[in-house]
């Protein structure tokens, strides 16, 4: 869950903030709480590189001890999102790799997917276009999708003569839109199309591409605006929760629910409610 780190607290030190974040393998944007990841390599789709893995690895970790990163929007440069791995940066590399080596990689690229899935910020993907491959499957580690028409997703691994069984994709995928649909996706690597997407659970919400981002950008700027202990919080039980009975999932609930009782921001709300006025949160 997303911790409060006030000031004066001599922990601090430990939890940096990432306005001023250099990005080299994309684009990073701070504002008012939301930070914004650009996949920019338009002329390409914007594909995923060896570096480009590793830094969006690494950020997403580092968010998680961000104090001022409220809300994170994942989106693509020039109509697309993401059409996966590079095929001559990564693709042919990786043929000539032996097993150790390539375990390096598989096991990196899952990494991105764990970071993004532990980072305790809402991360909401605005995704156009092309989303194939680990693109699909950054889309598919974000808590809220929003597509447009245009979008086309593809789990396509098999077409490039691999399993369906990429970065978590068989235990992610069935989840958001069930067995059946998921096998159907990781077995012929065909392109889910915006409206099966939408009907399906994957997408939250289509909207035109000249508004995509912006309507992406209101969702976070709105949670940003929210008690982010509390969103960190429920992040927390919804993954959490994939591996427990009902009875277990219903006392840890009991236990997250009563922490959040103990926040500056409940009573916050309450007297909000009673004064007949919006609540301002402080995330502690």
């Amino acid at each position: 869950m997303k911790h409060y780190i006030g000031a004066s607290n001599p922990m601090r030190a430990q939890f940096e903030p990432k306005a001023d974040y250099q990005a080299e393998h994309f684009a990073w944007r701070y504002e008012a709480g939301v930070g914004t990841i650009t996949l920019n390599r338009p002329e390409r789709k914007n594909p995923l590189t060896f570096d480009s893995y590793a830094e969006l690895r690494d950020l997403f970790r580092a968010l998680t001890y961000a104090t001022d990163v409220k809300v994170i929007v994942v989106t693509g440069a020039g109509g697309n999102f993401c059409s996966g791995g590079d095929v001559h940066e990564i693709i042919g590399p990786l043929t000539g790799m032996r097993m150790p080596e390539l375990l390096e990689f598989t096991r990196m690229t899952g990494d991105l997917v764990k970071a993004i899935r532990n980072c305790p910020q809402p991360i909401v993907g605005a995704i156009d276009g092309v989303c194939a491959g680990a693109g699909a499957m950054i889309a598919l580690a974000c808590d809220l999708r929003y597509g447009t028409p245009a979008t086309r997703t593809a789990f396509l691994f098999t077409r490039v003569g691999l399993a369906g069984a990429d970065m978590g994709a068989c235990a992610l995928l069935p989840r958001v839109i069930g067995q059946g649909r998921a096998s159907e996706l990781l077995f012929t690597g065909r392109a889910m199309t915006a409206e099966e997407g939408q009907a399906w659970g994957f997408f939250n919400g289509l909207h035109d591409s000249a508004s995509l981002l912006d309507a992406a950008t209101k969702v976070a700027r709105d949670l940003a605006e929210g008690p982010s202990f509390a969103h960190g919080m429920t992040k927390t039980m919804l993954s959490q929760e994939w591996s427990m009975t009902i009875d277990q999932a219903i006392e840890a609930e009991a236990q997250a629910q009563a922490i959040c009782m103990q926040t500056e921001d409940f009573k916050r709300a309450y007297e909000a409610f009673a004064a007949k006025r919006k609540p301002v949160f402080g995330g502690d």
